[in-house]
């Protein structure tokens, strides 16, 4: 057994004393001792974070407390793309904008994501009047600024269309109603075809942008790869055009179609729910499509002209008008619409006296008046 030499026990009893009451069974620590430890451990934390916490905070402050910024590099002179006369589907540069062109496709989807809940319920004619007398929202404004209020947008039509006796009163209530709903969907497709030129100018796309490319072939019923169908397909159809449609197809918003079933456009469906109507041939299947609401219908009249192989014509006369100085013309498009009825010529010969007497054509350069700083760059 092993034992301890003189020295080693008076060493044992000295630490022993110096460690005493940390190792009696209250564990009690000098008072003394204590308070020097806590003060020289709040000093150490306080210096700690001055120097190494400071930097950190400012730092969060800053990215969750700063104002937004509004996106100040969208180029406006390439917003509306032109197509090369040596090349119909040469790519523009458009590199620089990437970033920005994601975020404004992202905001504008949001922003309609939410307009969708909103004018569910069928408001009388004297309510939409009193609401666009409230957000002063008049066409003569909209021709002198070329901007338009999609926050106006109207979901149904009012009953009293046909008891507004006053024609004028009439053909303004029914464009102020379309007008938001045509410019909002044309806003969309501006977009969509600025990104896809952004996408095909890169060498490399992410994932992201291959999976929105299969979407927009599918969504304009383009073979995958095709881009040359895509980029003639994905354009926008002038307002004064899609009014001159509704206005002839709904008798300015009278219409049965239209006021029961939302179908400004007089739209023929086999398998959809429709409208049967009233003179149909004995034996026709065919209905006329209804919607649960107007944009609805302003959708699908673009999906129609835009992908039908019957508007073939017509989109390669809009491609040559893109080509040429990059603005539409919808007095020479009318001229292709021959097939949208069956009365052929006769119909697009309303369409120009409808365009014509009613200057609609002012409309073909209104925009989205800008509710958020993002999407002030859009004007």
């Amino acid at each position: 057994m092993y034992k301890k030499n003189r020295n080693e026990s008076i060493f044992i009893k000295s630490n022993s004393i110096k460690f005493k009451k940390f190792k009696s069974n209250n564990k009690r620590i000098f008072k003394k001792d204590y308070k020097s430890l806590f003060k020289f451990s709040l000093s150490s934390s306080i210096l700690i974070l001055f120097f190494f916490g400071l930097p950190v905070i400012t730092n969060f402050m800053d990215e969750n407390f700063k104002p937004n910024i509004e996106i100040s590099n969208i180029s406006k002179k390439n917003f509306d793309l032109t197509l090369n006369n040596k090349d119909i589907f040469q790519k523009k540069d458009y590199s620089d904008e990437e970033t920005s062109l994601e975020n404004v496709y992202d905001d504008i989807d949001v922003f309609n994501s939410d307009s969708n809940n909103l004018n569910t319920s069928r408001l009388s004619a004297s309510t939409i009047v009193q609401l666009f007398e409230d957000t002063k929202y008049d066409l003569k404004k909209v021709k002198e600024t070329k901007l338009v209020n999609i926050g106006n947008s109207i979901d149904h039509l009012p009953l009293e269309m046909k008891k507004i006796e006053n024609t004028q009163k009439r053909k303004n209530l029914f464009i102020q109603i379309v007008l938001p709903l045509i410019i909002e969907e044309n806003t969309k497709i501006r977009l969509d075809r600025k990104k896809l030129f952004a996408i095909l100018n890169k060498n490399n796309n992410s994932n992201s942008e291959r999976e929105w490319l299969s979407e927009k072939f599918k969504q304009y019923g383009v073979k995958s790869n095709d881009f040359s169908t895509l980029k003639i397909r994905m354009d926008e159809i002038p307002a004064s055009l899609a009014i001159a449609q509704a206005a002839k197809e709904t008798g300015w918003g009278t219409s049965r179609f239209a006021q029961e079933g939302n179908a400004l456009f007089g739209q023929w469906t086999w398998s959809g729910e429709g409208i049967k109507p009233a003179g149909a041939e004995i034996g026709s299947k065919h209905k006329i499509a209804k919607f649960k609401v107007l944009k609805a219908s302003v959708k699908a009249y673009q999906r129609n002209l835009n992908t039908h192989s019957g508007y073939k014509e017509f989109r390669k006369e809009r491609a040559i008008q893109r080509d040429n100085n990059g603005r539409l013309n919808s007095l020479k498009l009318v001229n292709f619409l021959d097939k949208y009825a069956e009365t052929g010529i006769e119909y697009t010969k309303i369409l120009k006296k409808i365009i014509e007497q009613n200057s609609l054509t002012e409309f073909d350069d209104v925009k989205i008046l800008p509710t958020t700083k993002k999407l002030k760059n859009l004007i």
